[in-house]
């Protein structure tokens, strides 16, 4: 069974509560934590086995981000909303950054997804790491400011487009039914008869 840290803890926190917008839970006891961690994970998807020793951690790791500013709790009658504060959605939007990935689909639909962007050199930091972050997902690089991938990333873009705050005119892509100099990319992709 995989060992949740408490850095873990942490992200799967705030990334639940992104996702969900907010939490609401009927509190009528100040040890809710204990309770309210099962459902956090559950809706993150982590399957683990409840014990002591992984319920203090997500413990811990609630009342870190708490005690950081990341996550407010409102009380509204008996209900608890817990939600995150602007910061605790920088964070949460940075470790949805960390964790993007294109799927790769079992077979090829043929088409190329053309990746330009024109970003002024007003947002130079910006438009570099959106480079060393294309590269990361696997893109192949055509050009300085042209990239390439067989498979849809439209998503992976969008949610790029909205970290970085890029406008849609700075960047887009072009779905090609044929790249004149395919050879690189193809062998890239192992797409290669």
């Amino acid at each position: 069974m995989k060992k949740v840290e408490k850095g873990e803890a942490v992200k799967i926190i705030l990334k639940v509560i992104f996702y969900t917008g907010a939490i609401a839970i009927a509190s009528t006891s100040p040890s809710f934590v204990p309770r309210i961690m099962p459902k956090l994970i559950k809706y993150a998807s982590y399957r683990l086995k409840q014990n002591k020793k992984k319920n203090k951690k997500f413990y811990n790791a609630f009342y870190y981000l708490k005690n950081r500013g990341l996550v407010e709790i409102n009380y509204k009658g008996k209900q608890m909303h817990i939600s995150l504060t602007e910061e605790g959605k920088k964070k949460a939007k940075k470790y949805q950054i960390d964790d993007l990935k294109i799927k790769k689909p079992r077979k090829w639909d043929k088409k190329w997804r053309v990746l330009i962007f024109d970003i002024s050199d007003k947002h130079k930091i910006k438009r570099e790491a959106l480079r060393g972050k294309l590269k990361e997902l696997g893109l192949y690089q055509l050009q300085k400011s042209v990239w390439v991938c067989p498979y849809n990333f439209q998503k992976e873009i969008d949610i790029l487009r909205g970290f970085f705050s890029f406008k849609n005119d700075e960047i887009n892509i072009i779905t090609a039914s044929s790249i004149e100099s395919d050879q690189g990319p193809k062998t890239f992709f192992g797409l290669t008869k």
